[in-house]
């Protein structure tokens, strides 16, 4: 039995013996992870785990930064978010009336006045005289839609009218939501509005009724009125009437402008390591090689070609999920759910956008995938990643002034150009709305080209043709909305350099 054991425990001992001395695949004998044999290789390989993982953490610490960076107090910046305040109140016929003073419109200013001068934040108010619109109210709906402004507030030519008749003659159809309207475009950035303006509208209107209210009780007991047959025109006696005039919506189409953005990068990405077996035919086999220029070009072309039916089923996922692409436009000035720029040919013009998109994210990864080669590459896709997003789903009139190079990346102009699409929205270039036009009117308007202007047959300046598109949009403005009044039967557009300020 002694003997038994002692050749069961000799064999057990030549088993672990020869484990550890089983040789390797590449016929070197396995060692322990502490084995002096490996002393210097340890040293090397955590040197260089080290270096790797303190570069990722820096890399991580940079990229990320930008995209907190670009919300970084945004409270502090909400004055780029303009607002306008427009009173019409007894200034345009057949309203105006020398025998009555205007207390809505003043109400309204002098509120204006009031935050505009207050450290408290607050969006960038500015008070515009009814002259600048040409006394219609319809203008400054088209500047809001435009993208002038995020916002206006608009007290009506009859506001003050319609109160004192109410009250005089007891119209008891008085809808006190009649003196006034806030015109917005929801739909321009859904966050910015939902966080930022209409909050600062239903504050705006509540200042409003602390300050109106006093006032025409006053006026009320001054002048002896009867109060008790329209008690609305006593109380809230005046209101805001809401214009949204491009709600977002349906909800189905939120990823086509937000997160599925995002995926026309990561497609776009992972189509190089999928199609480069197929690209490397032409380098390997029993064949002679294909030129490393014409390689370079078949490679670009190829991808490009990819993009075209890659971005198709894109944009089926969204006609799948009955996004309307074939709703008929609508007016400018008037509110609409769902309009499509062109009708039925919504969705080959989305389909388009897309490829365009895809292309403008996928080619940057394609050459910097050449260039960087694996891993690298992975590291600009999320550097790729992450300054699109930052750029492209938050506003960049909140963010710090070095983004500004976020309007030329294509997540933003994608976005943009999908939103004018499928929700119709201002085709005018977003350098309008944007600080310091002149600085970065190069980043906002890239789709123009930029050239010399001459005068008198001697280059003045170098400026951006859209510039003059501009100043040109909003001379035809002006007689686009005359011509619909017949307040005038013609006019010419003329482009005074000095009254647009082109040269600035």
């Amino acid at each position: 039995m002694i003997e038994d054991n002692k050749s069961g425990g000799n064999s057990t001992k030549s088993a672990e013996t020869l484990r550890e001395t089983e040789p390797s695949s590449t016929g070197a004998v396995s060692v322990g992870f502490w084995d002096p044999a490996l002393q210097e290789t340890r040293k090397r390989i955590i040197y260089l785990w080290s270096r790797t993982v303190l570069g990722l953490c820096v890399f991580i610490l940079s990229i990320l930064s930008l995209y907190w960076a670009v919300q970084f107090r945004s409270e502090d910046r909400l004055h780029t978010l303009t607002v306008w305040v427009v009173d019409f109140d007894n200034q345009v016929d057949p309203y105006r009336n020398e025998s009555i003073t205007p207390i809505v419109g003043p109400a309204v200013t002098d509120v204006a006045n009031r935050l505009i001068k207050s450290e408290r934040e607050h969006v960038g108010y500015e008070i515009r005289s009814p002259a600048d619109f040409n006394f219609d109210p319809w203008a400054v709906r088209q500047g809001v839609y435009d993208e002038h402004a995020y916002a206006a507030i608009i007290v009506n030519p009859n506001a003050t009218t319609l109160l004192y008749e109410a009250v005089t003659n007891g119209h008891s159809s008085y809808d006190p939501t009649g003196a006034a309207q806030f015109i917005i475009i929801s739909a321009r950035d859904q966050a910015t509005y939902s966080n930022y303006i209409e909050p600062a509208l239903s504050w705006f209107q509540l200042e409003v009724f602390a300050e109106f209210g006093p006032r025409w009780i006053q006026t009320l007991t001054r002048e002896s009125m009867d109060i008790s047959r329209v008690p609305q025109a006593v109380n809230p006696a005046i209101g805001f009437y809401k214009v949204d005039l491009r709600p977002f919506g349906p909800a189905a189409a939120t990823p086509s402008v937000t997160i599925g953005l995002i995926y026309l990068i990561i497609i776009a990405f992972f189509n190089t390591p999928f199609l480069m077996p197929v690209h490397m035919q032409f380098i390997k086999g029993d064949h002679p090689p294909l030129k490393n220029a014409q390689w370079l070009i078949w490679r670009l072309c190829s991808s490009i070609l990819a993009y075209f039916f890659l971005s198709l089923f894109y944009s089926f996922v969204s006609l799948a999920f009955q996004i309307p692409f074939a709703h008929s436009p609508a007016p400018d000035t008037l509110p609409a759910d769902d309009p499509n720029a062109y009708g039925h040919g919504s969705f080959v013009v989305f389909w388009m956008l897309n490829w365009v998109g895809m292309t403008a994210l996928g080619l940057p990864c394609e050459n910097m995938g050449m260039i960087l080669g694996f891993p690298y590459s992975a590291l600009f896709l999320i550097f790729w990643v992450i300054t699109n997003v930052a750029t492209g789903f938050y506003a960049l009139d909140l963010a710090p002034g070095f983004f500004a190079w976020g309007y030329a990346f294509p997540l933003h102009r994608s976005k943009s150009s999908i939103l004018r699409t499928a929700l119709r929205l201002s085709n005018s270039c977003s350098c309008r709305g944007a600080p310091d036009y002149s600085l970065r009117h190069a980043f906002l308007d890239w789709t123009r080209l930029w050239h010399s202007v001459c005068v008198d047959r001697i280059v003045h300046h170098i400026i951006p043709i859209c510039r003059i598109c501009h100043a040109l949009e909003d001379e035809a403005r002006i007689v686009i909305f005359a011509r619909d009044r017949s307040i005038h039967s013609n006019q010419f557009i003329i482009l005074d350099t000095s009254q647009h300020n082109l040269f600035s």
